[in-house]
């Protein structure tokens, strides 16, 4: 007996610090205890609860997630029916003026009485839900309905951690609380991308989201959905004095441990409301979940009783809503953009349509894999959105209006296989989801970005030229390719806008400081996908000469360490291109030269060893003891393995000393390494 009683007092603390951190976390954003904790805590009360089932309760933290799957949602009807609320047709600030004339004539004020009062909050985009709560626990949670009657969700919404399964402080004996369930933007991104990794449908938005989880037959969906909630009214009440005015009213519900959205204010008169529009409408893209627009009512409630009801809707409140994110057209063609990369996008040119507060005529559809999960044709009718500065894209298909005859939409067979921009070819690497041109040192799309990344400090090491610089340079039209930037002189360079003489001396002397470099730094310069510092230095130790190179297949790439299928594919697909090798042979032409060796030597007295270097080195840099290692034929990683040969760990060595450890790595110091390469 004295065990149970225990038990019961350590699972009736548990269950109460559990409650605390999840209204911390969920509620209030402000997390007191890491998750580690947070998880033990939990485990320790499930335990408990196993070990003395006849202690547990309906509104234990452990007992959110119900089991079997509902064989249909019953319906409820509501004590106090869930009204919509009249929307402003006016988007503009002089909708809120609208408002409070209307407001000011229906209480019969003149123009000398004083300002009313109201209240204003955000209008979210998401499904509206009432929640009962009886001797303050949640008994009953229900859809709006048409209002009048709604659908059981409770073991749904109980899902839902922002809400309280049982209520703070003194609550009274019955409180029906209104409000709305979300999904947050980035909960909404996590969960299409979790969906995507598993080749499982995706969500078209936070709302849809939302009112698809929450009328789930099996709350272990709704659940995987993470949903969030906000309150904003309430529905019948007894034994509670309620506050006299709607500010109040909220204020009272966060005490009771509710969800309130604090992005809202009160103020006198019109003005205040104009500002809360216009302000939260320039943030509305900042925001982490979706509205539509904001809601004013006016703020006493004795004053929303004497206005009272038309039809279904209350007098005392109004919707103002921004113009539409998301609008339906028609998709009139689809083309090809060619980006600084390389990366070929399909863009739908659309009907113009209205949406967002702009006219747009094109919407992006990302890529080939996008294009066949929404089946977009040319021709279908579809829901473009737009948010802000965000590029407007295409969300799903209207199928009802598909016309007989569409095709699926193939992108490399529609351009050919070949770049819109430059004529070289198209491919798409199996592990990647982007269709890329070939023809970067070529291609007129990529002409910016191959010049930065050539003259960048760890490939050619170009001093000077930098983005600015370069952005002349070519829409001057004076460099088209890369060998173009060597034929530049003082007095072309001066003549740009902002460029001294000195200054243009200083970038003539780098270019030709730059010409004398490694065969390493020319492979890296040259920009070849999948091919970064540490391959371009393995490739130029292996091959030993350009050329050699060059004449490469795919199985003899493979040949060198840590070269696999994708990087040959990478490296044999660049080499292939005409236009490629075209350049090549005219930066060479300029002067570039570096000391060939003879290739896969294998000499070194670190040859054949990787090494991994950790914590800070008392007399170099890290990238002057990775420079001796490979000097030495070594290879410098950048984390630990069984395959690793040394660690070479300096002062505040972290987790890769500790990883070297626990698989037996030899560790060295500075002087280790230095009798190595001694040796």
């Amino acid at each position: 007996m004295q065990n149970s009683e225990a038990a019961a007092r350590q699972i009736a603390s548990l269950r109460e610090q559990i409650r605390v951190y999840d209204h911390q976390y969920y509620v209030l954003d402000a997390p007191t205890v890491p998750d580690s904790e947070y998880d033990r805590l939990f485990r320790e009360l499930q335990a408990l609860e196993q070990a003395h089932p006849e202690l547990m309760v309906v509104d234990s933290p452990t007992q959110r997630v119900g089991g079997a799957p509902l064989p249909e949602l019953r319906p409820v009807r509501h004590r106090v029916p869930m009204l919509s609320i009249e929307t402003e047709t006016d988007i503009s600030p002089e909708g809120a003026r609208a408002f409070d004339a209307r407001t000011r004539k229906k209480l019969g004020l003149a123009e000398s009485d004083p300002p009313v009062e109201y209240a204003a909050e955000l209008k979210f985009d998401g499904l509206a839900i009432s929640l009962r709560y009886e001797q303050g626990l949640l008994v009953q949670a229900a859809t709006r309905g048409d209002g009048e009657v709604g659908e059981d969700v409770t073991q749904n919404i109980r899902t839902i951690r922002q809400i309280p399964l049982r209520l703070q402080g003194d609550a009274p004996e019955v409180l029906e609380v209104r409000g709305e369930v979300y999904m947050r933007r980035a909960d909404f991104e996590r969960y299409n991308e979790r969906q995507r990794k598993q080749g499982k449908p995706t969500l078209v938005n936070p709302r849809n989201g939302a009112a698809g989880a929450v009328r789930q037959l099996d709350s272990r969906v709704t659940a995987q959905r993470m949903l969030s909630c906000f309150v904003y009214g309430i529905g019948e009440t007894a034994g509670w004095n309620v506050p006299a005015t709607h500010s109040e009213l909220l204020d009272a519900l966060q005490r009771f441990g509710f969800p309130v959205c604090e992005e809202r204010i009160t103020g006198l008169g019109a003005e205040p409301l104009v500002a809360f529009h216009r302000g939260v409408a320039a943030r509305r893209d900042s925001l982490p979940y979706d509205i539509d627009g904001v809601v004013y009512k006016v703020n006493s409630l004795a004053l929303q009783r004497e206005l009272g009801f038309r039809s279904r809707e209350p007098h005392w409140a109004v919707a103002h809503k921004f113009p539409a994110q998301e609008a339906l057209t028609e998709v009139l063609a689809i083309d090809v953009q060619v980006g600084r990369t390389g990366a070929i996008t399909p863009v739908a040119r659309l009907k113009p349509v209205f949406v967002g507060g702009v006219t747009v005529t094109n919407a992006t559809l990302h890529n080939q894999d996008e294009i066949d999960r929404k089946d977009v044709r040319i021709g279908d009718t579809v829901s473009v959105r737009r948010a802000g500065d965000v590029i407007p894209e295409v969300v799903g298909v209207v199928l009802d209006r598909r016309q007989q005859g569409t095709q699926p939409y193939n992108l490399l067979a529609a351009i050919e296989h070949r770049c819109p921009v430059c004529g070289s070819h198209v491919v798409r690497q199996q592990d990647e989801a982007i269709a890329r041109c070939t023809g970067g040192l070529f291609c007129a799309a990529q002409r910016k970005q191959a010049i930065l990344h050539f003259a960048s400090r760890r490939a050619m090491d170009i001093e000077g030229l930098g983005e600015k610089l370069v952005d002349q340079l070519v829409d001057a039209g004076l460099v088209h390719t890369l060998a173009d930037i060597y034929r530049l002189n003082v007095t072309r360079l001066a003549n740009l806008d902002r460029m001294a003489e000195k200054s243009a001396n200083n970038i003539v002397d780098a270019l030709e400081r730059s010409k004398k470099t490694t065969l390493a730094r020319f492979i890296f310069a040259l920009g070849i996908r999948n091919v970064g510092e540490a391959t371009a230095k393995d490739l130029a130790k292996y091959f030993g000469r350009l050329q050699h190179l060059l004449d490469a297949d795919a199985e003899k790439l493979q040949q060198v360490p840590d070269v696999g299928p994708i990087v040959a594919d990478s490296i044999v697909q660049f080499f292939s291109e005409a236009h490629n090798r075209e350049v090549i042979a005219a930066l060479i032409e300029t002067g570039i030269c570096w000391e060939e060796g003879q290739g896969n030597s294998g000499g070194g007295v670190l040859a054949g060893k990787t090494l991994v270097l950790t914590g800070t080195l008392p007399n170099m840099s890290r990238d002057e003891a990775k420079a001796l290692i490979e000097a030495a034929g070594g290879k410098v990683a950048g984390s630990v393995s069984s395959k690793t040969d040394y660690v070479v760990a300096g002062s505040e060595a972290g987790s890769k000393l500790e990883k070297a450890r626990s698989l037996g790595v030899a560790v060295i110091d500075e002087a280790g390494l230095m009798e190595l390469l001694n040796n």
